[in-house]
């Protein structure tokens, strides 16, 4: 199963000490976000919705072969049925959406799809966001830095304010390339942290690796 940075620094990074009871990962892929927080909690209820055909077939394949399978499940529907089919809200979602809202072209239809964010645009996510969460739920997401404002203007429209944000870039002298931010119906004065990877070429920070080490193998 391939590994992003991104999808890695948002599952470890989401908080899960208040402690929920049911979790829906939004746009899968492959499985990642939902096999770590199986790994990091004993949350009962873990969902996840794709649409892609191939990434929901591997998602499926990864979760009956994890020793949490029993608590893991993964519909394979678009967004937009997810929400009108869905009765119960969940405490925690979190998503590592399509960050390309430029109309790309590779010649690889569903690798495209993946990419832009046309297919899943940032207002469909968070309107759906606010129809699935329980009123003292979470949402956690990573999107790209440059759209950070305009995110947290569209998530404030849906009634979502930040609780915490951690900036990320890649090396210290690069710049900030993501934004992780965590989401409640709450309004709070929230920190802002930055989040370093590499010291140097290969050379993690320690931040970095406290935050991650649970989920590679060598570090």
């Amino acid at each position: 199963m391939k590994v992003g940075t991104d999808g890695v620094l948002l599952g470890a990074w989401t908080d899960i000490s208040f402690k929920p009871s049911s979790f829906l990962d939004i746009g899968a892929g492959t499985g990642l976000l939902s096999l770590m927080i199986a790994q990091r909690s004993n949350i009962e209820l873990i969902d996840a919705i794709e649409i892609d055909d191939k990434a929901y077939e591997q998602c499926v394949q990864n979760f009956e072969e994890s020793p949490w399978g029993d608590r893991l499940f993964c519909y394979h529907a678009g967004l937009d049925e997810f929400v009108a089919e869905i009765d119960e809200p969940y405490d925690l979602i979190i998503s590592n959406p399509p960050f390309y809202s430029e109309i790309v072209s590779s010649g690889d239809e569903a690798r495209d799809k993946a990419r832009q964010n046309i297919s899943l645009p940032f207002d469909e996510l968070i309107e759906s966001v606010a129809q699935l969460l329980s009123p003292s739920g979470s949402f956690s997401v990573v999107i790209p830095f440059k759209e950070e404002i305009s995110f947290k203007n569209l998530a404030r429209d849906k009634g979502l304010f930040p609780k915490r944000i951690t900036r990320v870039k890649g090396t210290p002298e690069s710049e900030i390339k993501r934004s992780l931010i965590e989401f409640t119906f709450h309004q709070y004065i929230y920190p802002t942290q930055e989040l370093t990877i590499e010291k140097s070429r290969h050379q993690y920070t320690s931040e970095y690796i406290q935050l991650t080490r649970n989920f590679y193998l060598k570090m």
